[in-house]
């Protein structure tokens, strides 16, 4: 049954809508934590974190995209290409920079993608596959970790997320069923789709396991960069505060705002101390954006730009 252009374009203004609202919310709940205090607190924060911290927190930057790489690698896997790991690992790089920090990692990250992969060789169809694989597989990643996070230490929810429950519990259930799902679709799906000249697999069992280890590590280097970053006298020990990432993490993620900004900081603030002031902790947030995401960001911008004037020249 064909959709009238009405219904058509408000399903398509929808996801947009929701966004500018999460924003706007988060954007308000911000600033509400921030009514008695300044500017120069957050400042006189990011220039008191440690030099060493700061150090470590690249340090740890690197590594997480060094890892990220990891999945672009299984990929290849998968497809049953070759193609030299250096190339895999700047394409996967440049994706993953690019899509982390200015959002809508469907498009810009896949633009990529092809950009690079089919100037190497790799068949449009192939890429295709490898793109849904590395989609797939970092839901597959995130659900494990939230639903075994979930379960072990059921945070509570802050209101400002409006959810039907009052604890992340029924949260990690469900990610955990999501995932018995995959693994049984992959036991008895044997059989291939066939999508023109192309068949598509699911995913074995070991390359899916492979992910979630990465997938383990990945967040586990990422979280370990803003904790690096938290006021010392926050109290939360690392484990505890992993939680906490992973719930920030997970409503970025579903609230389809670039980057999760400002819902990410939003759900950080709401679970912190009642006894930290709110610009410690936005300082902190501030400094994660900036060493997890824009450094990131430029040095990913320079390779493209080398990239692209390499094959201008040849």
């Amino acid at each position: 049954m064909l959709q009238s252009p009405i219904i058509r374009r408000l399903s398509q203004a929808l996801p947009i809508l929701l966004m500018i609202f999460l924003l706007t919310l988060s954007i308000k709940t911000i600033i509400h934590e921030l009514k008695n205090d300044s500017w120069q607190n957050i400042w006189q924060y990011l220039q008191g974190i440690p030099k060493l911290h700061k150090l470590g927190a690249i340090t740890l930057t690197g590594l997480g995209y060094l890892v990220m790489t990891g999945y672009d690698l299984l990929g290849f896997q998968y497809i049953r290409q070759t193609l030299a790991p250096t190339k895999i690992a700047t394409t996967a790089f440049i994706s993953y920079a690019v899509g982390n920090t200015i959002g809508f990692t469907a498009f810009s990250g896949t633009a990529i993608r092809y950009r690079f992969y089919c100037g190497w060789g790799i068949s449009k169809g192939k890429i295709a596959q490898l793109i849904l694989f590395t989609h797939l597989t970092f839901w597959l990643g995130l659900f494990v970790i939230g639903g075994i996070v979930f379960i072990i230490d059921p945070l509570t929810l802050p209101s400002v997320l409006n959810l039907p429950f009052d604890s992340v519990h029924p949260l990690g259930l469900i990610f955990l069923f999501l995932v018995f799902i995959y693994f049984a679709v992959g036991y008895y799906w044997k059989r291939p789709l066939q999508f023109g000249s192309e068949s598509i697999l699911f995913p074995s069992s070991k390359i899916s396991l492979q992910l979630i280890a990465v997938s383990c590590l990945d967040w586990g280097l990422a979280c370990s960069v803003l904790y690096l970053l938290l006021p010392a006298a926050s109290g939360w020990s690392f484990p505890g505060f992993f939680g906490i990432y992973i719930l920030a993490l997970t409503a970025g993620l579903i609230s389809t705002v670039p980057g999760g900004l400002g819902v990410f900081e939003t759900v950080i603030l709401a679970l912190r101390p009642a006894s930290m002031p709110a610009t410690d902790f936005l300082g902190a947030l501030i400094a994660y954006r900036i060493i997890y995401y824009f450094i990131p960001l430029i040095v990913a911008l320079g390779l493209f730009i080398t990239y692209e004037l390499k094959q201008n020249k040849s």
